[in-house]
C-alpha cells in the first residue's frame, strides 16, 4: 500500500471511529475525497517529489482537529511531510472561528511547505460543497476570502486562488 492509500485509510477510519460527520448527515470521508479531487486537478503546481506527501495529506488534513489523533499517531501513521502539513493546519482553540483561525494559526500554515496548498483545496471543497447545497457557510466563506487568501503562502498557487476566486 502506497502512502495516499495507508493515508486515506488511515485517515476515513479514524473520523469513523469518532462517528465524525460532513454536513451532519454524511461519512466524513466525503469531504476528504472532495479535497483529494481538487488536489489531483492542481496537483502540478506542487514538485514532483512532493506531490505523493501532499496528497496524503488531504486525507489526514483534519484528523487532528477533529478525530481524536495527535502529531505523533499521524507521524506513526504515515511520515513526518504529511504529520506536519497535518499539524499546520489544525485550527487553534477557540470560541469561534476567528479564534480559530487567528494569525498563529495561519503563520503555521505559512511556514510548512505545500500546507497552503492542501489548505486551499480544502477551502476550495468547502465553498464549492456549501454553494451546490446553498448553505449559509457560502456567505461566510464568501466573506472570508480575502483576508484567508492574504493570510496564507500565494507562491505558485495563483491558478488556485483564481479557483476560488471564481466560485465564490
Amino acid at each position: 500500500m502506497n502512502i495516499v492509500e495507508k493515508s486515506k485509510k488511515y485517515a476515513c477510519e479514524s473520523h469513523a471511529n469518532t462517528n465524525h460527520y460532513y454536513d451532519f448527515d454524511k461519512p466524513y470521508s466525503t469531504h476528504l475525497n472532495m479535497v483529494y479531487n481538487i488536489a489531483k486537478h492542481f496537483i502540478s503546481l506542487v514538485n514532483d517529489e512532493d506531490q505523493d506527501n501532499v496528497l496524503a495529506a488531504c486525507w489526514t488534513h483534519d484528523i487532528i482537529e477533529d478525530a481524536r489523533q495527535t502529531y505523533d499517531d499521524v507521524l506513526k501513521n504515515t511520515n513526518k511531510t504529511i504529520a506536519d502539513i497535518t499539524y499546520a493546519l489544525t485550527n487553534e482553540k477557540g470560541k469561534n472561528r476567528k479564534e480559530r483561525a487567528n494569525n498563529k494559526y495561519f503563520e503555521g500554515i505559512r511556514n510548512i511547505p505545500n500546507s497552503s496548498f492542501v489548505k486551499l483545496c480544502d477551502r476550495i471543497a468547502n465553498v464549492t460543497y456549501s454553494k451546490k447545497n446553498k448553505s449559509p457557510m457560502f456567505i461566510k466563506y464568501k466573506k472570508e476570502n480575502s483576508i484567508f487568501v492574504k493570510s496564507i503562502d500565494q507562491f505558485g498557487l495563483k491558478p488556485m486562488i483564481q479557483y476560488l476566486d471564481d466560485i465564490s
